[in-house]
């Protein structure tokens, strides 16, 4: 089983674009369903933490004023994932982030991002909510801390991943979920999901594939 990192950001805003930045990144690698390696790190962007910011994740402005630079912490963490594909809960929100930050720490962010809402949309299309809290609730998956803290929701995302892969192995017969797997799944329309699945688990030479 391939390595793969799940990354979660605590932000000032919802846009790099529109010049909010990152105020604390977490990284888990996870093997096998097993979380193996942690990174985690509030950073100093030189911005203000707007008041209702704070009331969303507890991360004050005094925090962030005693913590490393965001280029630093940007460095260690591109230097922690390495090459590893990423995974994130609404992928596209902190990819612009990693981008954007290790943009401006002079890195290149090459790695592919898989999602886990979209994944989840595909797989559990029953579930009235696809936000981290309410899957991991109806998943009966462990909470690892306080929601809207870094470390905390990569760990939880992390367990919605490893549930995923689980589900793909022994409700749809793959052998091996990979990223490569999921970035497809994630793809793929929820119509064309059942042809998607039996073209991908033909057992070789005529074998029917395992129920």
């Amino acid at each position: 089983m391939t390595r793969i990192a799940v990354i979660d950001f605590e932000t000032t805003g919802i846009s790099p674009a529109q010049g909010d930045r990152a105020t604390e990144v977490a990284i888990v690698v996870t093997e096998g369903g097993r979380v193996v390696d942690r990174f985690q790190s509030l950073m100093n962007a030189g911005v203000r933490i707007p008041a209702f910011i704070t009331q969303l994740t507890g991360i004050t402005n005094a925090m962030v004023a005693s913590a490393p630079p965001a280029e630093t912490v940007m460095a260690d963490a591109a230097r922690f994932v390495g090459k590893l594909p990423l995974v994130a809960h609404n992928a596209s929100f902190d990819r612009r982030y990693w981008q954007a930050e290790l943009a401006r720490a002079d890195l290149p962010a090459p790695h592919p991002f898989a999602c886990t809402v979209l994944l989840s949309r595909r797989l559990y299309p029953e579930a009235p909510s696809h936000k981290l809290g309410a899957l991991v609730d109806r998943l009966q998956l462990p909470r690892t801390g306080r929601a809207h803290r870094a470390l905390a929701d990569a760990e939880m995302a992390a367990e919605l991943l490893a549930r995923i892969q689980h589900d793909l192995r022994e409700r749809h017969g793959v052998a091996e979920p990979d990223h490569g797997f999921l970035m497809a799944v994630q793809r793929c329309s929820k119509g064309a999901l059942p042809r998607f699945f039996r073209e991908r688990t033909q057992a070789p030479q005529g074998q029917a594939t395992p129920a």
